[in-house]
């Protein structure tokens, strides 16, 4: 993470409102209002024009007219007959327009589903913020990564049964938190540097049950690294029931309760 000096606490709240602000963007994750399964079967979702199915083993066919208004990724007009998609598994999804809607469609594992993003989504329109623990100084903490001989592709589960994600392990990161040592599998980052995906003792009490992660800067040439734990975050999972996110690496469970960074949020649609 950067640092540019400024005191702790102002960076800390500028960094909470840019997660937020990112949060409320019109198609991000709180604009989650369906999630569909893809079979080979030529068929018709709810509230969408066109049909949709699994054509093969890398693709979906979409079949639409042009008053349908489907738009594919960098078309400059509507589908008007059959167009192919092709999803990789791990990335995010293939972008379609309808509308103000954006439909995702994704690959999981050897399964393809389709995501409609909403930003009339009531997840998004009543959102009012993510309920956070105080900041704490003594949360800032110094971390040391130990790499693996070679990075390894490892299976984890998923909030949706049956389902399951290969992420990219690199190492182990260990620190010390409130007296106890701590160690986790450190996970490669979408956009570099690690990803450290773990439960806790707050795990399902004050924090969301399946987990919160913790993004880091990639560790100095030694190895250390700092890690603010005030900046652990849901997944997505924890806003709506249409994601599909990983759940943590076995033994990723902290021994004591990380009192920092986010707590269970507030689900509007669940209220």
């Amino acid at each position: 993470m950067t640092t540019t000096g400024a005191d702790p606490r102002t960076e800390h709240t500028a960094w909470r409102a840019d997660r937020e602000e990112t949060l409320r963007e019109p198609h991000g994750w709180l604009s989650l209002t369906a999630l569909h399964w893809l079979t080979p079967e030529e068929g018709t979702i709810p509230g969408l024009p066109g049909t949709w199915r699994v054509a093969d083993a890398d693709h979906v066919a979409i079949t639409a007219t042009a008053a349908d208004g489907v738009v594919l990724p960098a078309a400059p007009e509507p589908l008007d007959g059959i167009a192919h998609v092709r999803p990789v598994d791990g990335l995010p999804g293939v972008l379609v327009t309808v509308g103000e809607r954006v439909v995702e469609i994704a690959r999981r594992s050897e399964d393809f589903a389709l995501r409609v993003r909403d930003p009339q989504a009531l997840t998004r329109t009543a959102f009012d913020g993510v309920p956070t623990f105080g900041y704490d100084e003594a949360a800032v903490v110094d971390g040391l990564f130990t790499a693996y001989e070679e990075p390894g592709r490892i299976a984890v589960d998923a909030v949706v049964a049956g389902l399951q994600h290969f992420p990219t392990a690199l190492g182990e990161v260990a620190f010390t938190y409130r007296g106890a040592r701590q160690r986790l599998v450190a996970l490669a980052g979408r956009d570099g540097g690690l990803s450290l995906h773990f439960r806790d003792a707050t795990s399902g009490d004050t924090t969301y049950g399946a987990g919160r992660i913790l993004k880091t800067d990639d560790p100095g040439r030694d190895g250390t690294l700092r890690l603010d734990l005030n900046r652990v975050v849901n997944l997505p999972c924890a806003f709506t029931d249409h994601a599909t996110c990983p759940l943590p690496p076995a033994g990723n469970v902290l021994t004591v309760a990380l009192e920092a960074g986010e707590r269970t949020p507030h689900r509007p649609d669940l209220a």
